[in-house]
């Protein structure tokens, strides 16, 4: 069995931002996924759809700042362009399971000018 790549895996989630194609994400994502943020805690993959998903319609672009894979985990830090021309910076860690993200847990950043 070959081992992931898990920062091309991690590449991938946020280009399914950018496409706007669900079908990528709900690939790379465990069944039981979970989902963190100051907003929404621990919600499940359901959840997660339909409170987060949506916000791909609002998403450029990703520039990463920081991919780092750090055993089950994939630190990711980049500024993001919204469709309005807005841009802001957060970080997240993704934790695998093979390869599927099992959970994510965001901390916000800040908007850039």
């Amino acid at each position: 069995m070959s081992t992931p790549d898990r920062l091309q895996l991690a590449r991938d989630c946020y280009g399914a931002y950018e496409s706007g194609d669900r079908s990528v994400i709900e690939e790379l994502l465990a069944d039981d996924f979970t989902f963190y943020s100051p907003y929404d805690v621990g919600i499940d993959r359901a959840a997660y759809f339909e409170r987060c998903w949506p916000n791909a319609g609002l998403i450029e672009g990703y520039e990463f700042k920081r991919l780092i894979e750090a055993g089950d985990e994939v630190v990711v830090t980049y500024e993001s362009t919204k469709t309005d021309g807005g841009r802001f910076r957060n970080t997240e860690v993704l934790t695998f399971v093979g390869d599927k993200i099992s959970r994510a847990e965001v901390y916000f950043g800040w908007d850039l000018e």
